[in-house]
């Protein structure tokens, strides 16, 4: 696990002389992110300096577009993922809107303090500083300016699809799991804290663990999803609903409920992830509360002999 370091007042930058550094905010650590730390890593051993994750703490479109924006990834999940990809350090920025607010030329000043390193990397579509004014053709003319390399990577599949958060979220909207776990390069999760529900499900047979996604995580489309359960480090199968069912909309206020197979105890409080494996049936009404019950058993049965 590398270390992670918060560039505050602190900081001292001579830590950033002749390392090889990936800037970027990485939401979803995907398949593309993952491609240039590993380049950061190569150029970092063929120079002999350290390999940096350079990151911001939070998602910087959390202070601008709040209501809007959709995460692939918590911001602790993004970092600790930085901090296990065999990079050596992960720096974290603190955004702030007064550092969001400095010129492409101050910001640069303010995140390097003096100590460009050896070689940046970033995507071909990086921009920086107030109102993402600054582009990689500005980068490049600073690196030349301080001796830094910027390498700029066009983030690409083996068949030449892009590969970007957004595409992302588009296929999670549109219940693509499979293809949006091909472009992540691992199967999407969620990762929230068990809170009570209706208690109906017990009854019904399939006892439910409820979770309430904040909105800012809500990406996945509604519907019913074969999943896979992180309980306390041990993994169970799961049948997940993502969404209100139109049955209960006026009863619960849960986004989220998993029949986790074999699992037994109370789970009340506990923190789960949830990895979508396969999108099984979209939201639907039933005409009859024996209509629902087989329809639920059904896709239990599925998860079980499939997963």
């Amino acid at each position: 696990m590398a270390s992670i370091l918060r560039v505050d007042k602190g900081f001292d930058h001579s830590f950033f002389k002749g390392a090889s550094c990936a800037f970027g905010v990485f939401d979803g650590f995907h398949a593309g992110h993952q491609f240039m730390l590993a380049c950061a890593q190569e150029t970092a051993a063929k120079n002999g300096g350290k390999s940096i994750a350079l990151t911001f703490d939070i998602d910087p479109d959390e202070i601008f577009y709040p209501q809007r924006l959709r995460k692939l990834m918590g911001n602790d999940d993004r970092i600790e993922a930085l901090a296990s990809s065999g990079i050596e350090a992960v720096a974290v920025l603190p955004f702030t809107r007064e550092f969001a607010a400095l010129s492409p030329a101050d910001f640069l000043t303010s995140t390097f303090n003096g100590f460009a390193p050896y070689a940046l990397h970033v995507g071909s579509d990086f921009r920086f500083g107030a109102q993402a004014k600054g582009t990689v053709a500005e980068l490049e003319a600073w690196g030349k300016a301080q001796g830094a390399r910027i390498c700029a990577h066009g983030l690409k599949t083996a068949t030449g699809s892009p590969i970007t958060s957004t595409r992302i979220r588009h296929l999670l909207a549109a219940t693509d799991v499979e293809r949006a776990q091909a472009l992540l390069g691992r199967p999407y999760f969620i990762r929230a804290q068990v809170q009570p529900g209706r208690g109906e499900g017990g009854a019904f047979g399939f006892a439910t663990a409820n979770l309430k996604v904040e909105p800012l995580m809500q990406v996945l489309g509604e519907g019913v999803y074969a999943a896979y359960v992180d309980v306390c480090g041990v993994r169970y199968r799961a049948a997940v609903s993502v969404g209100v069912s139109p049955m209960f909309k006026d009863r619960t206020d849960a986004t989220c409920e998993a029949h986790i197979l074999d699992y037994e105890g109370d789970l009340y409080g506990k923190e789960i992830k949830v990895s979508f494996m396969h999108f099984l049936r979209p939201m639907m009404s039933f005409a009859s509360q024996e209509e629902l019950i087989n329809t639920v058993m059904s896709n239990i049965a599925w998860v079980r002999e499939n997963l």
